[in-house]
């Protein structure tokens, strides 16, 4: 099951939809024809949120799954009949508001290479973390994210598989870990590579990982989207193949199982530190393939598609400085 947030052409109003790549079925109109089809009436929330609808908690996720189950099964033509074509509805954020947005860094033994380091045995490292501002980086697909303002040059693409956690949990086992996954969903994290500030400054010793760190928090650096795939559709994250490209040219491809800390260990990790919440996103690194290890930096009018295997393809435009 698939589900995503969107606006529809004759309305205003956010709402839940199942997400079928070339079109989307609003939830409230398939649980409609699901019950005129079966003399079965399932209640869901009236709300747009989609974590009431995901497990392992969500107490309409049952309902849900079932009338996706049903939409499955219908002819071509009659589900055609309960769709909008995908380019003629906005999206929005599958998750418009995280508490948290954690990030990997270096989570893939290539890209480990490619960036002038060795990987490490997972038993000799641990996991580099660290978060982006949600509210304001966040954005979702086919969202034009402009160039910051006076720093156009050195902005990178990063093809990311994120995990939505659906359970609140603290300390939490690796091998209990999945059990707290609502669901999955695509990151582009937007990373400037040449950023320096103050060109005048006095150089410090922390300066080039701050230079780095700050480098991933501009406006829009982090689209989102288009939709999260429910776990129970994922019945194991380390095999899911990745792709992406600018302008048609692939740039990453790759596979989650090249992670050097899978899904399951980086929740259990972060878990130590930090009491995760529902809606809560953590993206889980990318891998080789980067630009800037290439020479190459995105520009206005850059068309980036990031896809990732059972769940979708995020769509980003590079825009002119706002």
């Amino acid at each position: 099951m698939r589900l995503c947030r969107v606006v529809l052409p004759d309305s205003s109003q956010v709402q839940v939809a199942y997400y079928e790549e070339q079109f989307v079925v609003p939830l409230a109109r398939a649980m409609e024809e699901f019950a005129r089809s079966s003399g079965q009436w399932l209640s869901a929330p009236e709300g747009d949120g989609l974590l009431e609808l995901l497990g392992p908690d969500g107490p309409w996720h049952s309902a849900a799954d079932q009338v996706w189950q049903w939409l499955q099964t219908l002819p071509e033509n009659r589900r055609q009949r309960l769709a909008v074509p995908e380019e003629q509805v906005q999206f929005q954020l599958p998750i418009p508001r995280p508490n948290k947005l954690f990030l990997l860094a270096g989570n893939y033994a290539a890209h480990v290479e490619e960036g002038g380091e060795l990987a490490k045995e997972r038993r000799e490292t641990f996991p580099y973390v660290f978060m982006k501002p949600p509210s304001t980086t966040l954005v979702p697909h086919r969202s034009r994210v402009p160039l910051p303002q006076g720093w156009e040059h050195g902005v990178d693409y990063e093809l990311e598989l994120a995990v939505v956690i659906g359970r609140r949990g603290r300390r939490i086992p690796e091998q209990e870990a999945l059990q707290y996954v609502a669901g999955y969903t695509v990151i582009n994290d937007l990373s400037h590579r040449t950023f320096r500030p103050n060109p005048q400054r006095v150089q410090r010793p922390k300066d080039a990982f701050f230079d780095w760190l700050h480098g991933k928090w501009f406006d829009g650096f982090c689209p989102c989207g288009p939709c999260v795939v429910a776990a129970a559709a994922v019945p194991d994250p380390q095999a899911l193949s990745m792709e992406l490209r600018v302008n048609g040219q692939v740039r990453q491809q790759a596979s989650t199982a090249q992670q050097i800390f899978p899904v399951a260990a980086v929740i259990s990790f972060i878990s130590q530190m930090v009491t995760l919440e529902p809606g809560d996103l953590i993206s889980t690194g990318t891998p080789a393939g980067v630009g800037h290890a290439q020479g190459l930096h995105l520009e206005p009018g850059d068309e980036i598609h990031a896809r990732i295997d059972r769940i979708g393809t995020l769509q980003t435009t590079i825009a002119e400085p706002d």
